[in-house]
């Protein structure tokens, strides 16, 4: 009888040794079971320790994301300076400035005021021009024309002894609120020269002819002599145009009065020519 059953049915019945071996050759009797061996196939293999390696081989740089790269690359470059030193760099340079203003203004003062560049100049029977630079290229602080006195009649006081030219100007009273101007800045003077009164002076501004004349004794420190007429026919009405350039300190008494004082190129003597300035 029991070869006629297992005649009769499609697969046949293992026995127990059999069947413990089937288990272990084909993974618990599955490949005698299609159907399992599908359901088992459709489940996502493991990944294997193979695989975990490799991942591990890989550089570190390929498993860090983008936003921890932008962090590195901020960390490694170096930051720019802030605001605030940045402030105090600038607040230190002024200061520094300021101190060293202080310093030169003091030294300054012990020489009795600063130098300037004093030029006179013109022709031999025209108006004498008073020019006073702080720099030999500067534009003048200061041009006066003496209208009523020739450059030939001053040359001829020089030559004769020390020249000390006095311009006075008049303290006219202020209105409410209003500021006096520097004395540097008046209009009109009356002149002296050694206690003779010559006339007006009147303060203008640099002109073309007068920038000329500046440019040509550039080059001249100390000294006098004459220019070269390039003006056709002018030189034959009032002669030639002489000059005489010298450094002269400039000492200040008050608001109202300042004084210029030739300095001689040897530093002995006293100086052959002064300028005043008052305001009375």
């Amino acid at each position: 009888m029991a070869r006629a059953f297992r005649a009769a049915s499609p697969l046949p019945l293992p026995s127990s040794r059999s069947g413990a071996a089937t288990a272990v050759t084909n993974g618990g009797g599955r490949g005698n079971f299609p159907w399992l061996t599908k359901k088992s196939s459709s489940k996502p293999a493991a990944p294997s320790g193979g695989s975990q390696e490799s991942k591990g081989d890989e550089p570190e740089g390929a498993n860090t994301t983008p936003a921890a790269a932008a962090t590195g690359s901020v960390e490694q470059s170096p930051s720019p300076p802030s605001s605030s030193s940045r402030k105090r760099a600038d607040a230190l340079a002024r200061l520094r400035a300021a101190f060293l203003a202080a310093i030169t203004h003091r030294r300054r003062r012990r020489q009795l005021g600063s130098c300037v560049t004093g030029t006179i100049f013109g022709r031999r029977r025209g108006r004498v021009h008073v020019a006073l630079q702080t720099d030999p290229r500067s534009a003048p602080v200061l041009l006066v024309e003496m209208a009523a006195y020739s450059t030939g009649a001053l040359v001829r006081e020089m030559s004769s002894g020390l020249v000390r030219l006095a311009l006075e100007c008049e303290k006219t009273p202020l209105a409410a609120g209003e500021k006096r101007r520097g004395l540097l800045e008046e209009p009109t003077w009356r002149a002296y020269c050694n206690g003779r009164k010559c006339g007006f002076a009147v303060r203008r501004e640099c002109g073309a002819d007068e920038w000329r004349v500046l440019g040509a004794v550039e080059p001249v420190s100390v000294g006098a002599g004459v220019l070269p007429d390039d003006v056709a026919g002018a030189g034959a009405v009032e002669g030639d145009l002489m000059y005489m350039r010298a450094r002269f300190e400039r000492v200040v008494g008050s608001r109202d009065s300042e004084a210029f004082y030739m300095m001689n190129p040897d530093g002995s003597g006293g100086p052959e020519l002064s300028i005043y300035l008052l305001r009375v």
